[in-house]
């Protein structure tokens, strides 16, 4: 394909580029009183850009571009959306929060750019020195920004954390993709599965390339025993890249662990996939699941800290995602997709309203909750707007995560994986506890005084709003959400 087609369907990622350097020029001819209006309006309006452009190119035929770097297809489309409205609305999130107002703005909207940028280029990635180059950039970026809170020793413990845990993930990753490369001779997804389906191999050399491999996406979705970095990290960031940390990456780890082992290693017929060379990697899949969100889930049941919650409930949510995965079906692979979509609005509205309450209390501890349901109306509405993000992430109806679960589990049950199905549902169950714990301290506990909740600015409200009612409208009608994973959840093998 001609250089100037690569180009053209590579526009989103060139648009951010471009943006990037755009911001980098900006930083030296602007004024510190004008940067923070001005970086995150740029930030802003290259995302956009960007969103347009992804989404303009949808109906355009798949394509490998740049010798098979990288694949242009409607799976890697419908990331590209989802990782353009994540920065946008983490934009919105930095513009209100008073902990961004110690940060410095330029370096931050390059960082997260440069991040969104790398989780575009890991979720379309298909060979397998890009998407290791494309994971440390994700990587890099992240250290960084979880560590942005400069002279708060928390924040600077989390990047160091973050930093450790992650060199050691990468390096066995490394170690498991140059296994799979001594065997196939290749680092193409797509001729390493020409490869495997034609050639004898020693198994027992492929399980462990797998396991090592599976290090490296394990720890970008946050996956037991790939999570340490999650809690700390969460706690010490600044919230709206905790927030950001929750959707983003997490989101280019399981595009980039979908099409790793669906292209290189699965046996393909158009509803089902197959363990091409019988390694084990599925059932391995299955066992990262049901420990994933059990762990996630019983641990965050003992969290008195609202991002640590939310830490842990991320973990097992990766769990319920892992499970749809393992299902090995197409429809396992739309419900992956609408799951991620819930997941997105759910889980950001719960962290608007940590950032919201930090803002006007200070406070991340559950202690601080404390009787906000009662603080007049403003806090009155504001608990309600938790407890419609908590109820939805638990997955009661009839909210959004009720209709991701639904569709989850239906898939799951549809593979005649009973026992999965069964052990999702009980976690379920388990995280309805904790969920409802800060429910009951916001409405049914006594406040400290009688101050009255106020919100900082209307910008926030409005979105909380926004998300709030995406996630019931989601939970009520969820047909056209189906549609447009249907059309998405197709990939270029």
């Amino acid at each position: 394909m001609a250089l100037l087609q690569n180009l053209r369907l590579f526009l989103p990622e060139s648009i951010l580029s471009a943006t990037v350097l755009v911001l980098f020029i900006a930083d030296f001819f602007t004024t510190k009183q004008k940067k923070a209006p001005l970086f995150f309006g740029l930030s802003l309006i290259g995302l956009l850009a960007a969103l347009g452009a992804a989404y303009v190119s949808r109906s355009m035929p798949a394509a490998s571009l740049f010798t098979g770097m990288v694949a242009f297809d409607a799976a890697g489309t419908f990331f590209k959306v989802l990782f353009s409205l994540s920065a946008i609305v983490i934009i919105f999130f930095s513009s209100g929060s008073r902990e961004m107002e110690r940060v410095d703005i330029p370096s931050y909207c390059i960082l997260l750019l440069t991040l969104t940028l790398g989780m575009m280029l890991l979720a379309t990635s298909t060979n397998l020195l890009m998407l290791y180059l494309s994971l440390e950039m994700v990587s890099i970026s992240s250290y960084i920004l979880s560590g942005f809170l400069k002279g708060i020793r928390r924040s600077s413990e989390a990047a160091l954390k973050y930093v450790i845990y992650g060199g050691v993930a990468s390096g066995i990753m490394a170690y498991g993709f140059s296994l799979l490369y001594g065997l196939s001779g290749t680092l193409s997804m797509s001729e390493m599965f020409v490869y495997f389906s034609t050639h004898a191999t020693d198994k027992s050399v492929l399980f462990v390339g797998l396991v090592l491999s599976l290090a490296g996406f394990g720890y970008k979705i946050a996956a037991f025993p790939f999570h340490m970095w999650a809690p700390d990290v969460y706690e010490g960031a600044p919230t709206p890249v905790a927030a950001f940390f929750s959707v983003g990456p997490k989101a280019a780890g399981f595009a980039a662990l979908i099409r790793f082992f669906l292209t290189a290693l699965a046996i393909k017929s158009p509803d089902q996939f197959g363990d091409l060379k019988l390694a084990g990697w599925p059932e391995l899949i299955t066992l990262l699941a049901i420990v994933t969100m059990t762990f996630g889930n019983f641990a965050a049941l003992y969290q008195t800290n609202l991002k640590r919650l939310l830490a842990y409930s991320s973990i097992a949510h990766a769990g319920y995602l892992l499970m749809g995965f393992a299902a090995l079906n197409q429809e396992a692979i739309q419900a992956v997709f609408f799951y991620l979509i819930v997941y997105f609005v759910m889980n950001l509205g719960a962290f608007l309203v940590v950032i919201m309450i930090l803002n006007q209390r200070g406070v991340e501890d559950l202690e601080g909750y404390n009787g906000i349901g009662r603080r007049g109306g403003q806090g009155a509405y504001l608990a309600v707007m938790m407890a419609v993000f908590l109820f939805s992430l638990t997955g009661l109806p009839p909210f959004a995560g009720f209709a991701g679960k639904l569709y989850l589990f239906t898939a799951v049950i549809k593979a005649k994986m009973f026992g999965l199905a069964i052990v999702g549902v009980l976690n379920s169950v388990v995280s309805l506890y904790y969920y409802i714990r800060v429910v009951k301290v916001m409405f049914f506990v006594d406040p400290p005084d009688q101050n009255p909740f106020r919100f900082s600015g209307l910008s926030h409200p409005v979105l909380v709003s926004g998300l709030a009612a995406l996630t019931l409208a989601m939970g009520l009608f969820w047909d056209p959400l189906v549609r447009i994973v249907r059309e998405s959840a197709v990939m270029l093998f």
